[in-house]
């Protein structure tokens, strides 16, 4: 075992329940080396007068949550981890910078285009 081993990601996507579970349940199963955190994909759009307000967050329900959530592990865990996950009924998903940034209806387009 080294060190310093290469992570590879497990989950990546914008999806902060699931990336909880996930999280929870690599804990309980032991694994460890576990990486996790989030990070904004998207810069701010211009509120006028420069603010720094992204208009988007004034809807009736506050704030949009449009962070991406990741989890990585080391690569000697990696099946294992994956294994747990599944165990648990819990679905992993791996996005691709592309496919994150798209937005919802360009999504279920896609989506229907695979029908």
């Amino acid at each position: 075992m080294s060190l310093f081993e290469k992570k590879v990601p497990v989950f990546k996507k914008r999806d902060k329940e699931t990336w909880k579970q996930i999280r929870i349940v690599l804990k309980e199963a032991g694994i460890k080396g576990v990486s996790a955190g989030h990070y904004t994909q998207e810069g701010i759009i211009a509120g006028g007068c420069a603010s720094q307000i992204d208009p988007r967050d004034m809807g009736a329900k506050g704030k949009i949550d449009r962070d991406v959530y990741y989890i990585n592990v080391k690569q000697s865990e990696f099946d294992r981890a994956q294994e747990v996950i599944r165990s648990k009924g819990i679905v992993a998903e791996v996005l691709s910078t592309d496919e994150i940034m798209k937005d919802g209806p360009e999504r279920h387009k896609a989506d229907l285009n695979r029908i």
